[in-house]
């Protein structure tokens, strides 16, 4: 059994975000683009992540980025602030991963498909927030920290998952009596973020409804792209598909949408 004060102790190392970067992060809040750039081209680490993760195929861009201004101006106000929380969420990822197939070119990887799914999907919902635009930053912190905890108990793990087919998150509950969206929601704590990401997120486990109807449909559409995101060749590689039980019934209203606007054949 892994102890909440276990799970406390791993969260309470969790680095505070560097100065540099919550300046940063404070900046955008303001709606100060161009100074937010100029504020974290200081930081080397921050601006190498920022270049990389840009640059992917996926963002469509034909010619690499590499002025940081430049980057803030193309992605916008909201989507500068999702990729300044990717990198927040990256400084926790582990050099050797203890129980998934991961790298930091996948991990890169699965944080860009999210971000860039997640805006087409609050496009098509018309809606603009910056706060629920970066909800979907915390999905990869809650597949770290799992994986860390994991690792303290890979041969329970490995017993539960040969006994039966059942997927991490109900692992992670019966060991430590919380879940993935649970430890989620006490990172977003941890970096002061937005108390709507937690409602989202734990909504978005397909079994924790919430009564609030714009979060409810969020947590759905949050549910879809998470399962169709780990259903992907690289992650079912990785071991990432069984990260949770696809709750069917909870999405089916909009799924034809889902599937539409993913253009899944």
């Amino acid at each position: 059994m892994i102890t909440k004060a276990q799970i406390d102790d791993f969260i309470g190392k969790i680095p505070p975000s560097p100065q540099v970067l919550k300046q940063t992060v404070a900046i955008l809040n303001a709606g100060e683009l161009s100074k937010a750039a100029k504020v974290a081209s200081q930081d080397a680490a921050m601006s190498s992540y920022l270049k990389n993760i840009v640059n992917k195929p996926i963002y469509g861009f034909r010619q690499e980025v590499s002025d940081i201004s430049q980057i803030f101006g193309i992605l916008g106000l909201s989507g500068s602030q999702q990729a300044v929380y990717n990198y927040m969420i990256s400084l926790l990822s582990p050099a050797q991963w203890s129980l998934f197939k991961l790298n930091s070119h996948t991990f890169y990887e699965l944080q860009a498909i999210l971000t860039t799914n997640w805006q087409k999907i609050l496009k098509h919902l018309k809606i603009e927030d910056k706060n629920i635009e970066s909800a979907i930053t915390l999905l990869p912190s809650s597949i770290i920290v799992a994986d860390a905890l994991f690792g303290q108990k890979l041969e329970d793990v490995n017993l539960l998952r040969s006994a039966s087919a059942i997927d991490y998150n109900t692992i992670l509950k019966r060991l430590c009596d919380m879940d993935l969206f649970d430890i989620c929601e006490k990172i977003a704590e941890k970096w002061e973020m937005d108390p709507i990401t937690s409602e989202i997120l734990q909504c978005a486990s397909g079994v924790k409804p919430s009564e609030d109807k714009k979060i409810n449909l969020l947590g759905k559409w949050m549910h879809l792209l998470l399962f169709y995101t780990l259903s992907k060749p690289e992650f079912i590689e990785a071991t990432l598909n069984d990260f949770i039980d696809f709750q069917i019934d909870f999405v089916e209203d909009i799924y034809p949408d889902f599937i539409t606007l993913m253009d899944v054949q």
